[in-house]
């Protein structure tokens, strides 16, 4: 389904190849005790691509219904384009939105899907036809147009969602996980495909998913939430490189990166239940985690003394699973590393490649 500002039409042109800002102040989303969303402030860039992530419970389905106004907020002021729309129904928005479950009409054809927002907005004839066959031009699906929803794949019923959304012309295009229900393959050649799309269109894309790879893959920015709060809000590379918070670290990454407890020793911090390295030096907050990416460790003559505990072998690289004292770690070494559960190693890392939170306050340090 999709929405359109009314008296657009006329500008429909330039809304194709310019997106609107987007920009949430203090939106919060309560049911009584129930906080979906507590005072969530975002600002998305016209023109860019940005992903809501987050696991399931976080509020980002719940914030996206909001910029929809599908959902109302409890508190707080939604603009898009420089316009309030805090209190405007779906239809005055301008935007389109794509849900998980592509919402196809089954006893309509796949143009009569693709053109049902317009007819039911009395968009004159020649108009939808201008617009379907660029939808159809962009997407590739002619050969479908005479089809019913029951007769396409998933990855086809997804265009033709996607079709409704290219039609609308709205600058701000929101996607509710709709690669949820497609395999692994088909998911990698659509989030090309989507990200394609928007490219060549220019609009602002807000995406919900909880998979870390479509977002890494596809976002200019990437707002991570948890809990009804924001966790952290970046560019993929940022967030990767540069986790506000244990969860940021855990969450991104695959692997995700090795969190582990340290103690306070006299020569400074080691993991707890062993004799060193020492891994950050003496002072800092009463309680401290270290982080260090699994792909940035390798096997050494000396180091993180360790055992291994499971491998995993991937083709390309191998997973191993391994304890040092009190922690479990995880260490991706490129191509096929034949080790037997319970074989000493060491495990080295470049002190560069090490990040430490605060684990009362569960925020990064120095």
């Amino acid at each position: 389904m999709m929405t359109f500002v009314p008296g657009a039409v006329s500008a429909a042109s330039d809304l194709a190849t310019h997106g609107a800002e987007i920009r949430l102040t203090g939106v919060s989303r309560h049911w009584g005790a129930i906080r979906a969303l507590d005072s969530v402030s975002l600002h998305v860039r016209a023109g860019s691509f940005c992903v809501l992530l987050g696991p399931s419970g976080c509020g980002k389905t719940t914030c996206l219904r909001i910029v929809a106004g599908l959902d109302h907020a409890t508190a707080g002021r939604i603009e898009i384009g420089g316009r309030d729309v805090t209190h405007l129904p779906p239809a005055a928005r301008g935007v389109a939105m794509v849900f998980q479950s592509y919402a196809l009409f089954p006893h309509l054809s796949v143009a009569e899907n693709i053109l049902f927002g317009l007819k039911a907005r009395a968009v004159p004839a020649p108009d939808r036809a201008r617009r379907l066959d660029r939808a159809v031009d962009i997407l590739g699906i002619g050969h479908l147009l005479a089809r019913r929803p029951s007769q396409l794949s998933g990855g086809q019923q997804q265009r033709v969602a996607l079709g409704r959304a290219i039609v609308a012309e709205a600058p701000v295009c929101l996607m509710d996980e709709p690669l949820s229900n497609l395999d692994a393959q088909l998911r990698a050649d659509m989030r090309r495909e989507i990200l394609s799309l928007q490219r060549r269109l220019g609009i602002t894309m807000l995406y919900v998913t909880h998979d870390q790879t479509e977002a890494m893959g596809m976002a200019d920015q990437v707002v991570l939430l948890r809990d009804g709060h924001i966790e952290q809000d970046a560019p993929p590379a940022e967030i990767y490189a540069r986790p506000a918070t244990p969860f940021a670290a855990g969450f991104i990454g695959t692997p995700p990166m090795n969190l582990l407890p340290l103690e306070r020793r006299p020569e400074g911090w080691v993991i707890q239940g062993t004799s060193g390295p020492v891994l950050h030096k003496p002072g800092g907050p009463a309680r401290l985690l270290a982080g260090i990416r699994p792909e940035l460790l390798r096997l050494a003559d000396s180091g993180i003394a360790a055992r291994v505990t499971h491998g995993e072998y991937l083709g390309a690289d191998t997973v191993l699973a391994c304890a040092a004292g009190e922690a479990r770690l995880l260490a991706r070494l490129p191509g096929q590393v034949a080790l037997p559960d319970g074989a000493p190693v060491h495990l080295a890392a470049d002190p560069a490649d090490l990040h430490f939170f605060d684990a009362d306050t569960a925020r990064r340090i120095a």
